[in-house]
């Protein structure tokens, strides 16, 4: 697997022109590189969800009529009051789209002055980027994913997670197939999204790098299709099923109004 971070201009909240600069950047990524500017057929490209919400003009400016906290508590599905999240008062833990994450996903770093929030619609943003690529550069399989950072509970640092995805299979199935001793596995599934937006994030990385694209190639035996897995989506579990159930009920969450 190669996974290429490809440089951008910036791109400018409240709002921006992202399909242009994927189509720019990739061409001139490329051609510096002797790629002719194509893209590699079985490729995934990978896109920050920063410059996804610009490109959707969603950002706040920062002291306009709503603190961050009501922010938090607009966008969010569920949440925790900061006072119970360490450090105190400092961060919002909560659930939105299924996926737990600290502030609703909203950011400040480079955002000049703006609260960006999460994409809108991130399934239909992801197809639509895919739809983009897939004509203008010509490739009939291919993957596209929107990502994010996240923390992991008991461990320092951020890594990458897949907000969503469009052009492939999210899972890659080892239930029912045996081990190298003949066990047959029962639960195994790799989560192929997530999996990549970590090694994209890690090069793209989270500061100065101006680098909010990543196209990995050489993927392996990924299944490339244009079925919609967004109801249902796959890689979606309910708080009941999970393994950290008994974690994650035995706190008060308080509904936000992002549902």
């Amino acid at each position: 697997m190669l996974v290429k971070a490809i440089k951008t201009r910036p791109l400018i909240p409240p709002k921006d022109d992202l399909l242009s600069v994927i189509k720019e950047s990739i061409l001139l990524a490329r051609r510096s590189l002797g790629e002719g500017g194509s893209l590699k057929e079985k490729s995934i490209i990978v896109i920050t969800s920063k410059v996804v919400s610009i490109w959707q003009g969603r950002c706040i400016k920062m002291g306009k009529n709503i603190s961050k906290e009501e922010l938090i508590k607009k966008e969010a599905d569920f949440y925790i009051d900061a006072h119970n999240v360490p450090p105190a008062g400092e961060i919002m833990l909560t659930i939105k789209d299924n996926i737990l994450i600290p502030t609703s996903g909203i950011d400040e770093s480079n955002a000049n002055g703006y609260y960006i929030l999460w994409p809108e619609k991130p399934f239909v943003a992801a197809k639509e980027i895919y739809n983009f690529i897939k004509k203008e550069f010509k490739l009939k399989n291919f993957g596209v994913i929107i990502s994010d950072s996240h923390t992991t509970p008991l461990r320092t640092g951020i890594m990458g997670i897949g907000l969503t995805y469009y052009g492939f299979n999210p899972l890659r199935d080892y239930r029912g197939k045996k081990d190298i001793f003949g066990r047959k596995l029962k639960m195994s599934q790799t989560n192929i999204v997530d999996s990549f937006a970590a090694a994209a994030v890690y090069e793209m990385g989270e500061g100065d790098e101006q680098t909010p694209i990543a196209v990995i190639e050489d993927v392996g035996d990924i299944e490339f299709t244009e079925k919609d897995f967004s109801k249902p989506n796959p890689l979606e579990i309910s708080i009941d099923e999970d393994i950290y159930s008994p974690f994650l009920k035995s706190v008060k969450w308080h509904k936000g109004k992002g549902k």
